[in-house]
């Protein structure tokens, strides 16, 4: 099967191009094509055709900023946070193979809904949302240092 996908991360020096090699390795390992774009603070590298687009039986996003999506209208999409690109490209590739296959059931849906649904428990409940302290992250703490 053909791929493209999209990683990307707020500074798009580290995690955006291990996933991206990532990816690509990963895909070569399991017999696919894929194209991808690694997009962070120092603009777009390898920036994705439209043929590319077109030919592809589906769409990978390993982004923890935002991805526009307009390009992949009508295409199957797997959205993912960039370090599951790092850590399990290959869950992600068959999770888009089955996307291209057209095999996202209904349990899928419901089986997502529900997760969601206890993510937000989650987050309501008090506990650590996923991605930490945000009093923690570098933009507080910069804010911190210069106020």
């Amino acid at each position: 099967m053909k791929f493209v996908a999209v990683t990307s991360c707020p500074t798009g020096i580290a995690h955006s191009q291990m996933a991206a090699e990532n990816l690509e390795q990963t895909a070569a390992d399991l017999g696919h094509e894929i194209d991808v774009e690694v997009q962070g603070a120092m603009g777009q590298e390898n920036e994705l055709s439209s043929e590319a687009i077109t030919a592809a039986d589906a769409v990978i996003i390993a982004a923890d900023t935002s991805v526009t999506q307009e390009r992949f209208a009508d295409k199957p999409l797997v959205e993912a946070p960039v370090k599951d690109a790092v850590n399990d490209a290959e869950a992600l590739i068959n999770r888009a193979v089955s996307e291209a296959d057209g095999e996202a059931s209904t349990a899928d849906s419901s089986e997502t809904a529900a997760a969601a649904s206890a993510d937000t428990e989650t987050a309501d409940s008090g506990a650590p949302r996923r991605g930490g302290d945000p009093s923690k992250g570098l933009f507080a703490r910069l804010k911190r240092l210069l106020s």
